[in-house]
């Protein structure tokens, strides 16, 4: 089974909350299909405890108006992913995404950089009016809800050190190339 988001930022995104599973197990699937309508295998005939998790039509709409550009979006996205590595290559102690393999094409739904100095650097590109964010602050392990899995502070060190050091850029399509030179160049005069 795959599950893909449509939420409203993503490359390929709703107005509204939308997502969808695939698969090619039918049994999966007619499960996915009763869970996502209140259990229903027929109208008012529950079979399991289920919630409502439709996709609308207006998100449809939208998702089908949207997905004949998703690759050109998606090229976009590599260019400017591109652009601020070439660009952002050796300032400071930032470290950029890998490079990418050969034979592989990433979507870059962001560009998240990493930075010992992550706090500092973003209350910095704020004040220059440029809006970046910090996903995932807290790692899962270590929310209330994952809480009884027993792992402590220290237990998943690579993910402790990702979470304390990872900023996204904004990256979008539509960014123009003054726009990305301006965030560069903010970068650059933090570190220098």
């Amino acid at each position: 089974m795959n599950a893909f988001s449509f939420y409203p930022t993503k490359n390929l995104g709703a107005v509204g909350d939308a997502g969808a599973v695939v698969s090619q197990d039918l049994e999966r699937l007619n499960f996915i299909r009763k869970y996502q309508n209140y259990g229903q295998s027929q109208r008012y005939a529950y079979e399991l405890p289920g919630v409502n998790s439709r996709l609308d039509s207006l998100q449809a709409a939208v998702l089908s108006v949207k997905l004949p550009y998703l690759g050109q979006l998606n090229e976009e996205r590599r260019r400017l992913a591109r652009s601020y590595s070439q660009q952002l290559a050796g300032v400071g102690d930032l470290e950029c995404p890998a490079e990418v393999p050969p034979g592989t094409e990433p979507v870059f739904h962001l560009y998240v950089v990493r930075t010992r100095q992550r706090d500092a650097l973003q209350q910095y590109l704020q004040k220059k009016g440029i809006s970046t964010l910090v996903h995932y602050p807290v790692p899962a392990h270590l929310q209330k809800a994952y809480g009884h899995l027993g792992v402590r502070k220290g237990g998943l060190p690579v993910t402790e050190a990702l979470a304390a050091t990872s900023l996204s850029l904004p990256l979008y399509p539509g960014m123009t190339e003054g726009e990305q030179h301006y965030v560069v160049e903010q970068v650059q005069h933090f570190f220098a």
